[in-house]
């Protein structure tokens, strides 16, 4: 092989990898945009709603509370409908919220002075913090929404490994360099932004991967399968509404006997145990159905979740972090972390500044790729890809499966594109007259 020969095929796989990362960034970068918004502002979901609902959210914690039953009779007759669920937060002035079922079937939250019942207003589930969680998850458009976010999140995968090696292979700049107008500067702002905060991203990507509708399905229910979340509990139908660790949703929750204990002795049955200062508490959705009280999502070593027989107010099960297996811990930890929550206030900002510099690279390649004049706007992956490279995407489209369709998609596309240009210029060719001596 000649000197020159090594060369070549490094700079063939050099443009095999900028066609490919052109390519994931051309088909994910406005979901990614979408993702860096909402993500970020979903990290201040306690200050926003105290924004929002400044009115309702203030109590005088002046008097003892109301039992929760009791509570949960007056709140239903003032808003015409019946209690499912409660959550008292950590802090003594601030209302209690309460989800409630109105008569034709729609759920309601009240904020509620647990003093007296008084109802300051109601929303809709979960509040406007809700909303932009299905925002940031596009489950407001159904399962296409949700495939959506998991083919961005694969794709995203592959633009920082893809970007990190175009970075090695062009001279490792870690500098912005040249003016504002100028192409150099962008494409140096792309590449160290994306050099500082690829890894940060790079955790976004896989550890909001649990919660997609393909790969995140199939990990917790092999993971629940294996016996790797929580301990088995009794045999039992699905959990009802209800803000669980993510290794105890396809769990199904232990039966026992009809209701005849009170909220209040179920809650001071969860309390016995430890139960944290601000919880969740579900009445029975069926008959021989439990209640569930559990701590509110917060760091992942404080998940906790009991439940209470409704019929003698035995604690049936008793699940804490040290309970699931260590698969389930590493997720419910990733998860705390990706949420902001595991390590306070300095969590939040690292995370704030993964979603900035994700914003940031969003608008910086677009504004890169158009400077780089009409010569470079069509390059898409196409036959050219090499061996070792497709194997490695191989691998990477096994893991994700939507994001290996959309691979197998572009190849196809390439393959097609490259047997059309040869048909053409074979056509070119036979149509030119022969020249005569």
């Amino acid at each position: 092989m000649s000197p020159s020969r090594p060369a070549a095929l490094a700079a063939e796989l050099q443009r095999a990898v900028w066609r490919w990362h052109f390519f994931a960034g051309l088909l994910v970068l406005p979901f990614l945009l979408w993702l860096a918004v909402t993500g970020a502002l979903y990290l201040y979901k306690p200050e926003i709603e105290r924004q929002v609902y400044a009115d309702w959210i203030h109590i005088a914690p002046a008097r003892a509370t109301l039992p929760l039953d009791m509570l949960a009779t007056r709140v239903g007759a003032a808003t015409g409908g019946t209690v499912t669920q409660v959550q008292k937060p950590a802090a003594l002035d601030e209302s209690w919220r309460v989800t409630v079922q109105r008569h034709d079937g729609t759920l309601r939250m009240a904020f509620v002075d647990p003093h007296d019942a008084h109802v300051f207003g109601t929303t809709g589930p979960g509040g406007v913090m809700q909303t932009v969680k299905h925002l940031h998850s596009l489950a407001l458009a159904g399962w296409m929404g949700n495939w959506l976010i998991e083919i961005a999140a694969g794709w995203s995968i592959i633009l920082v490994v893809s970007g990190l090696y175009l970075w090695w292979g062009r001279g490792r700049t870690v500098a912005v360099r040249g003016r504002p107008g100028g192409r150099m500067f962008w494409r140096d702002l792309h590449a160290t932004t994306g050099l500082f905060a690829g890894g940060l991203i790079l955790f976004l990507a896989i550890s909001g991967m649990p919660w997609s509708a393909v790969w995140g399905r199939n990990v917790q229910a092999g993971v629940a399968g294996a016996g790797w979340g929580r301990p088995a509990p009794p045999a039992g139908d699905g959990h009802p509404g209800h803000d669980l660790p993510w290794s105890m949703q396809q769990h199904a929750m232990p039966m026992g006997g009809a209701t005849r204990i009170s909220a209040d002795a179920a809650l001071t049955a969860a309390q016995a145990r430890g139960m944290a200062a601000d919880w969740t508490l579900t009445w029975p959705a069926t008959p021989g159905a439990p209640y569930l009280v559990s701590a509110t999502l917060g760091p992942s070593g404080a998940a906790h979740v009991v439940y209470v027989d409704a019929g003698d107010g035995r604690v049936m099960q008793d699940a804490r972090f040290g309970d699931f297996g260590r698969p389930a811990q590493a997720i419910e930890w990733s998860a705390a972390v990706h949420q902001g929550k595991e390590y306070g206030e300095v969590n939040r900002l690292v995370m704030l500044f993964a979603c900035a510099a994700l914003a940031l690279l969003t608008i910086a390649a677009p504004v890169m790729w158009w400077k780089r004049g009409p010569r470079g706007r069509s390059n898409l992956p196409d036959a050219r890809t090499g061996a070792g490279l497709l194997a490695i995407m191989a691998v990477a489209g096994v893991i994700f499966p939507l994001t290996g369709l959309t691979m197998l998609v572009a190849l196809g596309y390439g393959r097609i594109r490259t047997m059309l240009a040869t048909a053409q210029a074979s056509r070119a060719r036979n149509s030119c007259p022969s020249s005569t001596i």
